[in-house]
Formats: C-alpha cells, structure tokens, sequence
C-alpha cells in the first residue's frame, strides 16, 4: 500500500524536488548516472597574446576582448591563469597571456631638463629685474651736475667723485654718542677721492680735506645767481659747506682739470650700517693707535672692525703725525678691503645678506641725477679691483704745506691728469 500523498511517486519528480522516494517497501537503489567526457585540454603553454596596437580593443586574460565574446577559462582549467608563467596570480606583461597588455614609454629626461633649466632662466631673470628697479628706486638723485659751470672736457674712462660726509641724518642722540660723531649742524666733507676706472685698471686719488685749492666763479645750486671768482684759496672741504656738492665738484674740476662724471656721497650712519650688515670688515693694522675724538682703540695685527669700529678707523687722524695724509691712506685701505669683502659669492648669491647689505647702504647714498644702478655697480668693482693687483692707490701729488693747508705737486698733478684723461697706465708717484 503506498502511504505517500496523492501525485507523489517515480512519475511526477521532475515536477517536485522535496520529498522524493520509492513506493516499495526497500530503498530504491543507486541510479546510473550519464557519463559526461570533457573534451581534452588545449596546451598549457600558449603564445604570447599580440601587443595591443592603438585603436585596438583591449585584450584581458582568458582570451577574450571588449569585442569577442567571453570565454570563462573552465574547460581548460585556467579561470585564475597569471601573466608569469606559473598559472596563479595577476598579469606583468611579458608573461603567458596574462595582465594588461599595455606598453609604458620611458620618461623623456631631455624634455624634462630643458623645461627645468627654462624654468630656472626665468625665475633668476624675474628676481634679477626685481632687484634692480627696486634698487634703483632706492637711490637719492639729489646732486645736479648740470648746475657745474666751466666744466673741462671728458676723457676716455669714468671718473668719480667719492664723498664721505660728517653727515647726522636719521641718527639718534644715542647713534651720535656710540658713533662719537657729536651734534654738528649741517654736514662736512670728512674724505673726497676720485675714482678713475679705465681699460688699464682703475686709480684711486684721494685729496686730502685741508687741500690748498681756489674757490672759483660759481652758480648757486640752489639761488641760480653766478657768484664770480675772487682768487680766495682755502681748504677743499670748504667749497662743500659753501654749497654743497655742486661747488664742490667745481672746485675739484677747476683746480685739477679732470672732468667728474658721477658724484657718490655717504654719511657716517650709512656708513656703519652697510659694515654691520656683511658682518664686518677685517683689516690687518700694523701698528696700535688710540684716539679719543673718534673713539678709536686699535691694537695691532689682523682684526674684524664692525660698524662703529670702522667708522673710528677712518676717521682718525689725530693719532698720526701727518694728520690727514696719514688718514687719506687708512680710507683708501678700508674703502679697498670693504668692497673686495663684500663682493663675494657668499654675499652676493645669499639673499639674507645681499639684500640688507644694498638697503643699508642705498638708504644713505647721495648720487648725481644721471646715475644708474650699473654704473653705481661699476664703481664699486673698480673700487674692489683697486686692491686686486690690476689697480693703483695713492694721494694727490704734494709739494709741502702753507699754514696747515696741503700744497698739490702742479707739474704732476697736470701729468696724472694727463694720463688719466687719455686712459693710459698711472706713472706718477705721490712724493
């Protein structure tokens, strides 16, 4: 007797999975089930797919593309096949059919290298152009060299008038104390060079300030009225504090002959400022000196001046039996050590000190109108090659002294002009 349910037997079980059995009273036996041959499988090792070329669809692993249609990989027992060769993991081009099959170029180092070095190129340029007009900016054309009557004519090279004044400007009661600068009204001329720059290296003159020299005829740099000659001889400095850089430079050309080219004037706070700000000068000084008006105190042998200390070095002159002779050379040696020092690699391409050091020294400089960054920058290279063994330092050819005032050698101050107007090398010896 069959107990199972209406519709359940043999003859419906492809129509209901659960609850299959046998009507009898013993198990049903063990079917025989339809023998189902794979077909063989290909090789294990196949060829290399094609390099994809552009425009091609993508090959994957497996064999098939974006194109063709998908083959699992069951059949010949690769469905995780890797690209190296050992039929597991994912594709590394160049293995057997697996990964990507893409090509990566090498990077262009040349292209590289040139759109670096453009690079560079322009940035320097930019902050070369930079500093120069904010430079430029920076100096005082205050000095009208337009206003100088009766001028002689040029000469091959550049000369220059270098100034330095007494000048208090933008210093404190407390600078003027450290200084030993005191409280002087107005300004005075403490030192006065020429530099002559030229093909057969540049000359440093300087003229001492009690220089016995005629004031000549003038016009006033500020009134414009012509003030006429009167044969009166008296200190160099003196033209200065009758009106200023412009009689100055007057006096200069008349008494000498030398056609002045550019005017540069620093005072004694600048002065300081531009020597801090590179760190100080060293100067090997021979012998030991003191002096209490410019508050030197120097012993001998090599030693690193800051600012305060420089200004009392080149200012001395007390401490010395020649007086402004003796003063004039120790200017000429600091000016000389100053710009070698300071015209360096270290300070120059070091931005720190490059900058603060122009500041300094910019704030302060008095120049001519006609003045240019490059041709400031000319002088200060000169003046740094006067010590370099291309260039020569001496003081104006002296004959002896009248009252205290210095009298000027005439036959060799007329031949050094001579050879400094036609540009030829310097012969003439200061004693």
């Amino acid at each position: 007797m069959n107990d199972w349910p209406e519709g359940s037997s043999d003859d419906n079980r492809g129509n209901n999975r659960y609850g299959q059995g046998s009507s009898g009273e013993r198990p049903e036996g063990a079917r025989v089930m339809r023998h189902v041959q794979r077909p063989p499988a290909p090789p294990r090792h196949r060829p290399a797919p094609p390099r994809q070329r552009q425009g091609e669809p993508q090959q994957y692993a497996g064999g098939h593309d974006d194109a063709g249609a998908y083959d699992s990989g069951y059949n010949t027992g690769q469905v995780y096949s890797g690209g190296r060769g050992n039929g597991h993991g994912g594709g590394q081009g160049g293995g057997q059919g697996g990964g990507y099959a893409q090509g990566r170029s090498a990077p262009d180092w040349r292209r590289r290298i040139k759109i670096g070095s453009l690079t560079l190129v322009v940035v320097v340029l930019g902050v070369s152009i930079g500093t120069y007009f904010w430079a430029d900016s920076k100096l005082k054309r205050e000095v009208d060299l337009s206003k100088v009557i009766e001028r002689p004519e040029s000469g091959d090279g550049t000369n220059y008038l270098i100034v330095g004044s007494d000048s208090r400007e933008g210093m404190t009661a407390e600078d003027k104390k450290k200084l030993h600068t005191g409280s002087a009204e107005g300004k005075r001329t403490d030192s006065m060079m020429i530099l002559h720059d030229g093909s057969n290296g540049p000359t440093l003159i300087s003229l001492p300030r009690d220089s016995n020299v005629e004031i000549p005829s003038f016009k006033g740099s500020d009134s414009g009225k012509l003030y006429p000659g009167r044969g009166r001889f008296t200190k160099l400095n003196a033209a200065y504090a009758m009106d200023g850089p412009e009689l100055l430079v007057r006096t200069v050309e008349f008494n000498t002959g030398l056609h002045i080219d550019h005017y540069v004037e620093i005072g004694f706070g600048g002065f300081a400022k531009i020597v801090d700000a590179i760190g100080g000068v060293e100067l090997d000084i021979p012998k030991a000196f003191k002096d209490k008006k410019s508050g030197a105190d120097f012993q001998a042998g090599k030693q690193t001046l800051n600012g305060e200390q420089s200004l009392a070095f080149v200012r001395t002159r007390y401490a010395f039996a020649e007086a402004d002779l003796a003063r004039t050379k120790n200017q000429q040696k600091f000016l000389a050590a100053l710009a070698s020092q300071t015209a360096t690699p270290s300070t120059i391409l070091n931005p720190f000190k490059l900058y603060p050091t122009m500041g300094a020294g910019l704030d302060t400089l008095i120049v001519d109108e006609d003045m240019s960054i490059w041709s400031l920058s000319q002088m200060f290279f000169a003046m740094k090659d006067v010590t370099g063994g291309d260039g020569k330092s001496m003081n104006m050819p002296v004959a002896g002294f009248r009252n205290g005032n210095v009298l000027w050698d005439k036959t060799k101050v007329k031949q050094l002009v001579e050879q400094l107007n036609n540009d030829e090398k310097v012969t003439v010896t200061e004693n």
